[in-house]
């Protein structure tokens, strides 16, 4: 089973990072052409999801409305100053599963795969493995 992982760096507190090119290459480097593509994030404040990638509008309402739902000011008793980080990451959860059809992903018309950002910025992993079909 093919399997790696790549850097992510962002710049801001929160933000949504397209990683599609990457897990593509990591496919195209792989040589399967039918399976199924796993993506990990392997930190708590961060996420992974799926959602349009051709109008950046969609990542700057996600975020927007993260920030409105889930509350700085809540008595959390998590004290290091990133609790809402960790609410956000459990929303969107911290992993990925779609098919590899032909050798590519298959995604939708106008859908992207995401790292999400709840805490930056800062340098993080996301790790992918292929299961071959």
């Amino acid at each position: 089973m093919p399997s790696g992982q790549f850097a992510v760096s962002t710049s801001a507190h929160m933000e949504f990072v397209d990683i599609t090119t990457q897990l593509q290459q990591a496919i195209d480097d792989s040589g399967v052409s039918d399976g199924l593509l796993v993506v990990y994030n392997p930190h708590t404040t961060a996420g992974i999801t799926i959602n349009e990638g051709a109008d950046p509008a969609v990542q700057s309402d996600l975020i927007g409305v993260f920030a409105r739902i889930i509350p700085e000011d809540y008595p959390y008793k998590h004290r290091e100053g990133n609790s809402p980080s960790h609410m956000m990451t459990t929303l969107t959860g911290s992993s990925a599963t779609v098919f590899i059809e032909n050798g590519r992903i298959r995604l939708g018309t106008w859908q992207r795969i995401f790292f999400c950002e709840y805490d930056g910025p800062r340098s993080r992993k996301v790790w992918w493995k292929i299961l071959k079909g």
